[in-house]
């Protein structure tokens, strides 16, 4: 049986909670629930969501609208060619009064961090991202600085324009919970926004809906939902399977089927349940994996992309019958 520890009015602040921020998410990007709720699926399991697509489509005014929604604080990045890793952690300062150095904090130290173009700093400067995201600290001058809960990256950007970019390195790709694409809308939704945009931008009217502790409740909430270990086997059995398939070059890390798992947890408690399902698991893996894996030349020759192979593989490891066990 499950461990019915997360339930009843747990769950139903939970819902309640996310509800009036999808609700008002939904007021700036119309036509895109499955996007709103990816985003709000990683700030619950305490990820980073990388949001990749075309110019245009809404890619900063969704990492906008969620940060406008929660009362925390938060820090917007440009990412340019000549941005220094400094300007992301910050830097120790000489005060010519007090005789000391002053630590001034750099755009990380937020509650939710946007980072916009990230593709567009150089790798040097990327870098700069990884110790804050995977261990929700800053170290410099040997000193360290803890970043406050909840922490969350959202950063953006273009993969079709190639001029003045730089491809986000294995290990910072690792690092995103999630990876998502807005997408254009469908019609309806565009003319919509062709009503609500053209006269003022609806940021401008967006209130919070949430604060950062009642977020953090909510993630305390998450953590505390049952994975029974058919589901736990199946989540180790996908990864597995990446990283012995004959099309990949670049399998799924361990910390990618931690990730998958978090995700899991945080999307049974948006559904109301105490216990993750396989399904859970089957339907987040194309957005928790697929911008880990790496495809070899003769699956890129023959059209195959990451996510093509990890649908194949999919299909073929066995998905348990239940997660209440």
């Amino acid at each position: 049986m499950s461990v019915p520890i997360a339930v009843g009015a747990d769950l139903d602040t939970l819902n309640r909670v996310t509800g009036r921020v999808r609700e008002n998410i939904e007021r700036v990007i119309e036509g895109k629930p499955d996007v709103v709720s990816t985003a709000l699926m990683v700030l619950l399991a305490e990820g980073h969501l990388l949001i990749e697509d075309v110019p245009g489509v809404g890619k900063t005014m969704l990492s906008k609208a969620l940060a406008r929604s929660i009362d925390c604080t938060v820090r917007r990045i440009q990412f340019t060619p000549d941005l220094l890793p400094s300007d992301v952690t910050g830097v120790s300062i000489f005060n010519q009064d007090t005789r000391e150095f002053e630590f001034r904090p750099g755009g990380v130290f937020a509650n939710i961090v946007v980072g916009d173009e990230i593709n567009r700093a150089s790798p040097k400067t990327q870098s700069a991202l990884l110790e804050c995201m995977e261990e929700r600290q800053v170290t410099v001058d040997t000193t360290t600085y803890q970043l406050e809960s909840p922490f969350m990256v959202v950063a953006t950007q273009n993969p079709i324009e190639m001029e003045g970019t730089y491809a986000l390195p294995e290990a910072q790709r690792d690092r995103f919970m999630a990876r998502v694409s807005v997408g254009y809308p469908v019609e309806a939704a565009e003319l919509a926004m062709l009503t609500s945009h053209t006269s003022a931008s609806p940021l401008d009217d967006l209130e919070p809906v949430t604060d950062a502790a009642e977020i953090r409740k909510l993630i305390g909430i998450v953590a505390q939902v049952h994975v029974s270990e058919p589901v736990q086997r199946y989540a180790v059995a996908l990864a597995t399977a990446t990283r012995s398939s004959r099309e990949l070059n670049l399998g799924a890390s361990p910390r990618a089927t931690l990730h998958l798992v978090r995700a899991a947890k945080a999307v049974a408690a948006m559904s109301g349940r105490d216990y993750v399902l396989p399904d859970d698991v089957h339907r987040l893996a194309v957005p928790v994996l697929s911008h880990r894996l790496l495809t070899n030349v003769e699956a890129a020759m023959s059209g195959r992309t990451s996510r093509d192979v990890l649908n194949s593989i999919l299909d073929s490891v066995r998905v348990p019958d239940s997660g209440r066990a």
